[in-house]
Formats: structure tokens, C-alpha cells, sequence
């Protein structure tokens, strides 16, 4: 028998029970559409949070107080005291040829208010290079120049604040009071949307980081103190080099003896993006195995169902034997029809599972999905392995018959 006849036989023989046949591939279908579906939702997500996580900074250092001390007994926040300044920031800048930008920074929240309209909001008092290291743009208008950090009340507002006080308009020139103090926009923000923790990145002020000490946080303030200090390194290879770097010499500033703990901590960003990458890496791999369990419980229904057939039609079998079919002949047909059962599946599984993903995508849209070629073609090689490995052995237990007991059933 030739290709042609064996699959002309196979056909015949699966469409005599075309029921049962679709429902022997149906485990295969589920199993199919289950890994698309699975690792689409899996791989759209890990992309998802590689681009939030991106905005961050893959190059980046951020210093802040200790998240907890104790002063006479009492365990306070890292928001009840400052142990940086702008000298710190100015040692690091100078004296480790590998950073590339610094700036310290202070935080708070104000009421931002513009004619009749006002907007609660959070603000930051930033040095030079603060922009540039957390990767904002200026989309109309200017950023800060250095006669600006002379005490000017000047801001630059993300998109949030801008469309909230401004409309439409671009709110270039205009004036601001935030606090009690009047501020002139002088540009506005490129929107970044939100961060990977659910925070509306838009939604912040930039003022000069001398002016929102003088003007917005008041007085009680240590001279030239700041709440956190960020930079950026000239090449990723660097990070770990500087951030030991920058450890030992704000403990040297700080006067903090050897053995005692630090009164700053060194967040390294890249740490978080390769911690959170591999988190979601394996919830794809788990989500893919849990789709290829049902894809070989599919696969033993094939196996199962074959073996019925083998059963069902042993006189069958042996009539072909005795008419001059080899036990190949025999082995191939069996082959072919579980082939047939496992593709066909695979086809309608792989179909189901792009429909399935893109339906995901559409009714759910704060879940992301990334349809993957290599992963649909992979399916589609499995099924079709499926076939012949759970296939087999129905097959060889077929082609093993003897054709005289095989005729007295």
C-alpha cells in the first residue's frame, strides 16, 4: 500500500465512527488551545512588565534613608528623618569616575491650584540631572537650565496635572500655586502612564530642589538636606562596582563605624527588573506545563481509543493479512489514523487558541497578550508527536496479530 491508499484507509476507517472520532481529538483540541491561550496571557504579561519596569532605569542607583531606626527606643520611619544631603550627592558625582548623573531630590503633596480649578498632587524638588535619569521628556515648553536652581519658582508638570488644570492648553507660562507658593509652568511632560506598581507616574510637579526646601517644606529642615539621591552609571557591567562604591563612601561621610548598620540604603534597580523578569518567566513555564498535562491526557484518549479500534476490528485485520498485507501495512494504517486524530486537533487546538487568546485580549484589557509563532508551530510539532507516540503501540499491537486467530473472531 502506498501513502495515498493508507491515508484514503484511515480516513474511511475514522469517518465510519466520526463521533467518537471528534471527541477522541477534543482532548488534543483543549490540550492545544489551553497552551496557546496559557502562554500568550504568560509571555504578554512578562512583556508587559519589562516595559513598565524599563522606565526605571536598567543603569540606575537610588539612595534613601534606612527604612526603619531606632531613636531612644523609638522605631521610627525612613519619612521621620534625613540622613543625605546635596554634599553626598556632590562626593559621589565627584569621586567615582564611573557615575554618570546625580541628583538628589525631595517629595511631597500639595494642592495645585490654577484660577478656579485645583488638583491635589504630589511634587518633587529635583537638582539637574534628576530628568534625564529617570528617562522624563518634555513634550511643550523647556526643561530646567542652570539659573533656575538659584531659588526660582518655576515647575515643570507631567501630563496628569497639566490636563487637569489646563485642559486642552498647554499651561506654558501660566501660573501655579502650589502650597502657598506661586510657580510659572515653563514645560510639561511627555506622558509615561502608569508604573509597574499602579502608581500614575503623570501625576507629579518638578520644581528646583532649593526652592521646594525654602518654599514648600518650611523650616526645621538640616541645611542642605534631601530625601533620596539617584544616579545613573556609564555601563550596566558597572552598576555592582559602583554601588559598593557608593556604600563605602557615604559610610565614610556618615562617620558610621565598621560593623555598625548603615543609616542609608542602596537600591539597585536592575536587581529588581531581573528578580520580577524571572518571576514571571516561571509562571509562564508553570502556566505552559499545566496546558501540556492536558495535552497528554489528550494523548492517552488517542491511545486509548486506538486500542478500542484494534479490538473492534481484529477480523478485519486479519482478513487483510491473509489477502497478502504485510504487518507494516497493518502498523502504518493504525499509525495514520492516530496521526490523523492527533493533527486534526492540532489544527483545530492551534485555531481555538489564537481566537481564544485574541478574545482574552479584547474582553480583558488590562491583560496583555503576545500571540508567539514559535510557540503555535511548537503546538502544532507536539501534536503531531502526540500521534505517533501514543499511536504507536496500538499500531505494533495490530500488526502483531496472527491472521488464523485474528479470522475465528
Amino acid at each position: 500500500m502506498n501513502f495515498l491508499d493508507i491515508l484514503r484507509t484511515a480516513i474511511f476507517a475514522l469517518r465510519g465512527n466520526w463521533m467518537r472520532s471528534a471527541l477522541t481529538s477534543l482532548g488534543v483540541i483543549i490540550g492545544i488551545a489551553a497552551v496557546i491561550v496559557m502562554v500568550s496571557v504568560g509571555q504578554g504579561t512578562q512583556a508587559e512588565i519589562e516595559r513598565q519596569l524599563a522606565g526605571l532605569g536598567a543603569q540606575k542607583l537610588d539612595i534613601g534613608p534606612q527604612m526603619q531606626r531606632s531613636i531612644g527606643g523609638v522605631r521610627m520611619s525612613s519619612s521621620s528623618f534625613f540622613t543625605l544631603t546635596e554634599g553626598d550627592a556632590a562626593a559621589i558625582r565627584d569621586e567615582i569616575p564611573e557615575v554618570q548623573l546625580v541628583s538628589g531630590s525631595l517629595r511631597g503633596s500639595s494642592q495645585a491650584v490654577y484660577a478656579e480649578t485645583n488638583w491635589s498632587t504630589s511634587w518633587q524638588g529635583v537638582q539637574a540631572d534628576f530628568l534625564e535619569i529617570n528617562g522624563w521628556q518634555v513634550a511643550s515648553g523647556s526643561a530646567f537650565e542652570a539659573q533656575h536652581f538659584s531659588g526660582d519658582k518655576v515647575a515643570v508638570i507631567g501630563e496628569t496635572v497639566r490636563r487637569e488644570l489646563f485642559g486642552t492648553g498647554s499651561g506654558i507660562g501660566e501660573t501655579v500655586r502650589i502650597g502657598r507658593t506661586n510657580f510659572t509652568v515653563i514645560g510639561t511632560l511627555k506622558p509615561k502612564g502608569m508604573s509597574g506598581f499602579g502608581r500614575d507616574q503623570d501625576d507629579i510637579v518638578f520644581v528646583p530642589l532649593d526652592t521646594a526646601r525654602r518654599r514648600l517644606l518650611g523650616v526645621g529642615l538640616p541645611p542642605g538636606a534631601v530625601m533620596d539621591i539617584s544616579l545613573t552609571v556609564s555601563h550596566p557591567d558597572d552598576l555592582s562596582y559602583v554601588q559598593g562604591e557608593v556604600e563605602s563612601l557615604l559610610r565614610q561621610r556618615h562617620r558610621i563605624d565598621p560593623g555598625a548598620p548603615d543609616d542609608f540604603q542602596v537600591r539597585n534597580v536592575a536587581q529588581l527588573v531581573a528578580t520580577r523578569n524571572e518571576t514571571t518567566r516561571q509562571m509562564s513555564w508553570l502556566l505552559g506545563a499545566v496546558a501540556t498535562i492536558s495535552l497528554i491526557v489528550g494523548g492517552i484518549g488517542i491511545m486509548n481509543i486506538m486500542l478500542v479500534s484494534v479490538t473492534e476490528r481484529i477480523k478485519e485485520i486479519g482478513l487483510r493479512l491473509a489477502v497478502g498485507a504485510g504487518p507494516s501495512d497493518v502498523r502504518r494504517q493504525f499509525l495514520a489514523e492516530a496521526m490523523l486524530l492527533s493533527l486534526g486537533g492540532g489544527v483545530l487546538g492551534i485555531l481555538f487558541g489564537i481566537v481564544g487568546a485574541l478574545l482574552v485580549g479584547h474582553f480583558n484589557t488590562d491583560l496583555p497578550i503576545q500571540l508567539n509563532g514559535k510557540v503555535i508551530t511548537l503546538a502544532a510539532a507536539f501534536s503531531v508527536a502526540t500521534g505517533l507516540f501514543f499511536g504507536y503501540y496500538p499500531a505494533r499491537k495490530a500488526s502483531q496479530l496472527d491472521p488464523i486467530e485474528a479470522l475465528r473472531q
